[in-house]
């Protein structure tokens, strides 16, 4: 059986399911990653669980990274900025004020939100490097002011976040946690394709395939790209919170540095830009990658410098635009055949 053709399958298969009911499938999906912690328990030990978390947090951002980038074509560098407002928004309240986790976090999601408006009305005005410069300005300047401000962890860093309690039961180990942050992951995918599907999605592609041609169209382009960053904000903003709560629940100002940046741009990258399930993808090899790398610390940055600039090279439409491209010559080759047994 070929790629393809299994790949179909398990696409009529879900489809199936979908045509019973919208959520059927993604609650399958559910059900199934359930079963990885005791797994990966099983098979290795608890820290392969907490790498399983990490990935989890990491296709949040992912997924939010590429509604502004890959959906509406913005050139964005500065996602880890916004990464960091949700995690130490939601570390100085549980710390400093005894918040619990389930006001931190929507808390978290409304101050992304808001950076990305404050960071999106300016940035309407710029395109391309422009952009990309600004952005990463942005990503910096919040690691600065992270670093230099006492209040924020400066050098120390924030401890002693409390992780989430759930009705007396105190989401506080790896295994646990996963619990919360796989559910979480798997909303934020679903929301994604929600977008990808609506009025809004198609509006986002419009503008990343030729902005003029959206505008002549009646799109109002400079709301549609205000849309997009912040919606990409508040999903970096659930991420940051996330990870901030996450055992042993310590936010440092190293953990929002360039190469967390230009890690997350490899997972999008790889995976496709624009392409949800690629990004999903992306994001669980680049975390496993940079997790089995760490011993080459001084070296990350050239190593996945070096990665980035060869897959836009050789493979610049990611894993998922290589898919889609054998797909699509697998069934030009499958009608061809069909066509010469008809023939004879």
């Amino acid at each position: 059986m070929s790629l393809v053709s299994t790949l179909q399958g398990i696409n009529r298969f879900f489809a199936s399911l979908e045509s019973k009911h919208p959520l059927l499938p993604w609650g399958l999906a559910v059900v199934v990653l359930f079963g990885v912690p005791p797994l990966l328990g099983a098979l290795l030990n608890e820290y392969y669980v907490y790498l399983a978390n990490k990935i989890c947090i990491f296709i949040l951002l992912t997924v939010g990274l590429n509604i502004v980038k890959g959906f509406c074509g913005q050139v964005t560098v500065g996602h880890i900025g916004l990464y960091a407002i949700g995690a130490v928004t939601s570390a100085v309240l549980s710390t400093k004020f005894g918040v619990p986790f389930w006001l931190t976090f929507p808390a978290a999601i409304l101050a992304t939100g808001l950076a990305g408006i404050i960071v999106g009305v300016p940035s309407l005005r710029l395109e391309g490097a422009y952009l990309a410069l600004a952005t990463l300005g942005l990503g910096e300047s919040v690691r600065i002011m992270i670093s230099v401000t006492p209040y924020l962890g400066s050098s120390t860093g924030l401890g002693g976040i409390v992780p989430p309690d759930f009705f007396g039961y105190s989401l506080d180990s790896f295994t646990k946690y996963y619990y919360l942050v796989m559910p979480m992951a798997i909303l934020g995918i679903y929301l994604s394709f929600a977008i990808l599907r609506s009025s809004m999605g198609r509006a986002f592609q419009a503008i990343r395939e030729d902005t003029i041609a959206a505008a002549a169209s009646g799109i109002d382009v400079r709301k549609f790209k205000l849309l997009a960053f912040v919606i990409s904000a508040l999903y970096a903003g659930a991420a940051g919170s996330l990870f901030a709560h996450m055992p042993p629940g310590y936010v440092h100002h190293n953990n929002f540095t360039i190469i967390e940046m230009v890690t997350l741009l490899l997972m999008v990258v790889l995976g496709g830009i624009g392409h949800i399930w690629g990004g999903v993808v992306g994001a669980i090899v680049v975390t496993i990658i940079y997790d089995q790398t760490l011993e080459f610390y001084f070296y990350q940055p050239l190593l996945f410098g070096l990665s980035m600039v060869l897959l836009v090279v050789f493979m610049p439409n990611g894993l998922g635009g290589l898919l889609d491209r054998y797909m699509t010559t697998q069934r030009f080759i499958d009608a061809r055949e069909e066509a010469r047994r008809g023939a004879a």
